[in-house]
């Protein structure tokens, strides 16, 4: 169908799917903030759009909701899979994905209405160098750094995952506010330490293989869940003695389980839901640019 769309969501973390050879449109950074719009749009956390690859099976966009461009997402991963399983893009249970935050390997687990209903990937290797991010510090690994943000004096794991974030730990028996969130959040994804910006989250250890985050992601802002988040906030996690492998990161939308191996390569397995499939109105579409 033209200007068809595939919604779903990992964990209240939701994306659309936007095959940009069926659009009659660009997929602009004005036209994906018209869309995500969660009043003047149908709304969404971002949009995935697949694109031809020659280094894995298929290739993977993501873009956030202000229109600007992801590396990774471990929950548009999952609904890019469980897209390409419902609609009879893929029969084979294993696969590959090629993104701007390199290729990941998928698992799909099909449940009693042989669908897609959970999802594992293979999301890289877990860095904590200050190029990778990036991050202007000069040090050899951003680990536990001190950062100066709405008056505050924090400490921060850096870590890229394919995409950049920054995890502020409170210690066990501590919590986050949805309040701090909405106010070191947007201060901490622009400061000046991170040149590209990065996706923060506001970390707890609960237990010795659970942590608890709230998240702010990059070019969204407040989210329910996010897959590469629960990775960087694991490994985060591990490197600092805090909790064991495998972790289960506790989110306002759910649980992702982690496995973070000793080289910091990572597994994340966790849920993945269809919501809709439609198609835009023509009224909408000439309202775009």
């Amino acid at each position: 169908m033209k200007n068809a769309f595939y919604r779903g969501h990992g964990l209240g973390n939701d994306y659309l799917v936007m095959d940009p050879k069926d659009l009659s449109f660009k997929l602009t950074p004005a036209n994906i903030r018209a869309i995500c719009d969660r009043h003047w749009g149908l709304g969404s956390d971002g949009i995935l759009a697949p694109i031809p690859s020659k280094n894995a099976d298929f290739g993977l966009r993501i873009f956030n909701p202000d229109g600007s461009e992801a590396e990774k997402s471990g929950n548009g991963l999952r609904i890019f899979a469980r897209y390409l399983h419902a609609t009879g893009r893929v029969r084979r249970k294993t696969f590959t994905v090629d993104t701007k935050g390199g290729r990941v390997a998928v698992e799909l687990h099909l449940d009693r209405y042989g669908e897609a209903s959970a999802v594992t990937v293979e999301m890289g290797r877990a860095s904590f160098a200050p190029d990778a991010l990036p991050c202007k510090l000069a040090v050899d690994e951003v680990i536990d750094q001190p950062i100066t943000v709405a008056g505050q004096q924090l400490r921060f794991t850096g870590v890229s995952v394919g995409n950049p974030h920054c995890v502020v730990f409170k210690p066990k028996g501590a919590e986050w506010t949805t309040d701090e969130l909405r106010l070191l959040g947007p201060e901490l994804e622009n400061h000046p330490l991170f040149p590209k910006r990065t996706n923060v989250q506001l970390a707890v250890p609960t237990g010795p293989r659970d942590i608890f985050i709230l998240i702010w992601e990059r070019g969204a802002g407040e989210t329910q869940a996010s897959g590469s988040s629960s990775c960087a906030a694991a490994s985060a996690a591990v490197r600092l003695g805090l909790v064991r492998s495998p972790v289960t990161v506790n989110m306002p939308g759910g649980a992702l389980r982690i496995d973070v191996a000793k080289d910091f390569a990572l597994t994340m397995k966790g849920p993945v839901a269809e919501v809709a499939r439609g198609t835009l109105s023509p009224a909408f579409v000439r309202g775009l640019r």
